[in-house]
């Protein structure tokens, strides 16, 4: 069976022509929407469907999509609220040191000395580097900045990310 990914949602339509708003989730908006991509949309309670975009573009906080074959607002109007994919066949092939979240999440971190510190539980994008936050048992969550001197390697295969935690980025005081 295929496997999907989330692109984003589509939250409305845009002006008459057939646009819609797209909250995206995927790091790769210039990849899914670039004309002629093929996404898939899910809808509850209806099978899925394929729809080839036709135009790109950004508006304030959303990815503004087209679709092939849509150039109305009557044609996309009843996919608001449907969530758009990518099957996991048509991922880009990432340079060295790029991860799909799907990789990162859930994998367990190890520290310089082999200790399991936990598990990543989410990924945030505060800025000039992604911060992983790794979920502990019964103690805070660490903010891991994915930066070459903490994070030393990643082995996706395996699921496990073996990081140097430099002085004072665990705080377990309180």
């Amino acid at each position: 069976m295929t496997e999907y990914l989330n692109v984003g949602k589509i939250v409305n339509t845009q002006g008459i022509k057939g646009e819609v708003r797209v909250i995206s989730t995927t790091d790769f908006p210039e990849e899914r929407y670039k004309k002629g991509a093929v996404l898939t949309l899910f809808q509850e309670k209806k099978a899925p469907i394929e729809l080839t975009v036709k135009s790109h573009r950004k508006h304030k906080n959303f990815d503004i999509v087209s679709f092939e074959g849509h150039p109305s607002i009557n044609d996309v109007e009843k996919y608001r609220d449907g969530i758009l994919r990518v099957s996991k066949e048509n991922t880009v092939e990432l340079e060295e040191n790029e991860f799909y979240y799907h990789e990162i999440i859930g994998a367990t971190v190890i520290d310089e000395d082999g200790t399991e510190l936990g598990k990543i539980k989410e990924i945030l994008s505060p800025g000039a580097n992604d911060v992983w936050v790794v979920q502990r048992q019964k103690k805070k969550d660490i903010l891991l900045p994915y930066i070459d001197s903490v994070v030393k390697e990643v082995d996706t295969k395996n699921g496990i990310v073996r990081v140097e935690i430099p002085e004072g980025l665990i705080d377990d005081e309180n």
